[in-house]
């Protein structure tokens, strides 16, 4: 129940912010939130700029809500080791150095994130290096460091700002054709309380619905970064350090702002399967071994 309040309070707290956002920026731009037009450009504004606010700050976020400490001056032969491995697969990838960092927690994963592809942010956790060999966690930062290459970070924050968009549009179209049709309201009179109900529950609705979709591209995407992964590490060694992941469970303590972003997602089966940001790990094992 608690998790159902929390949802349906911070659509709450969108619907208001969004609110704002319309009667604030519409007048300012010349733009009239009642056409369909303007309320679509307005759309798109506030659902791209969302999106591309958590990508500007998602390094920052990153580093603060793991507690990862960036390798600037190299204290250990393991640190020096990461930074090398890193350095080698940057330059085979053509990108720019990403920072590499160290973060404790107990599971075995590591993320990468980052606004651009030449100035990210690769880490790695302690539980990860100390239950994985040097082989298997070459493939990991492998892994790591194709997401970056492929930008895919940057494809993320396109798609959830195009689907923040269709959510943020959609609900309001259909809540002002519900307020008319059913509640009997002018199309003059602005809108009652049948436009504002229906919009809340069509926001969640729709907002459930984008985050399938953005979870499916999720999915697929972690496919590309194995098989990138494979090609800078090598296959058996890719397919070494997703076994080795099987055997801690998938399981993941990273906080959920970037858990998409980690090489290792939960587990979960039927509806759970459609909000799953990592594929299961014997897929990504048998994908490997396909190709």
């Amino acid at each position: 129940m608690s998790r159902i309040m929390l949802f349906l309070g911070t659509n709450l707290a969108v619907l208001v912010m969004l609110g704002l956002v319309t009667n604030l920026m519409g007048p300012a731009l010349g733009i009239d939130p009642r056409s369909t037009i303007g309320l679509l450009i307005l759309a798109g504004v506030v659902g791209f700029t969302g999106s591309f606010i958590s990508l500007a700050l998602s390094k920052w976020m990153a580093k603060r809500s793991t507690g990862a400490q960036v390798i600037v001056n190299p204290r250990t032969p393991e640190e020096r080791w990461l930074l090398d491995t890193v350095t080698r697969q940057a330059q085979a990838a053509g990108i720019g150095m990403p920072e590499v960092a160290i973060y404790d927690a107990p599971d075995l994963n590591a993320f990468a994130t980052g606004m651009n592809k030449n100035s990210a942010l690769v880490a790695v956790s302690t539980g990860l290096l100390r239950n994985m060999n040097r082989d298997e966690v070459e493939a990991v930062l492998a892994h790591e460091v194709s997401h970056v290459a492929n930008g895919d970070m940057v494809t993320m924050a396109l798609i959830q700002g195009v689907l923040n968009t269709f959510v943020f549009f959609l609900s309001r179209v259909l809540g002002q054709i519900i307020d008319q049709a059913v509640f009997k309201r002018g199309a003059n009179e602005g809108p009652g309380i049948g436009y504002y109900l229906t919009v809340i529950v069509l926001e969640i609705v729709f907002g459930l619905i984008a985050s399938v979709i953005a979870m499916w591209f999720s999915r697929q995407r972690e496919f590309r970064a194995d098989a990138a992964g494979a090609q800078f590490a090598g296959r058996q060694k890719m397919i070494a350090a997703l076994e080795r992941l099987m055997l801690n469970h998938g399981q993941t303590a990273l906080p959920k702002n970037v858990q998409a972003f980690g090489i290792s997602g939960g587990v979960g089966a039927g509806l759970k399967r459609l909000f799953m940001t990592h594929p299961p790990l014997e897929e990504r094992i048998a994908a490997l071994r396909a190709g």
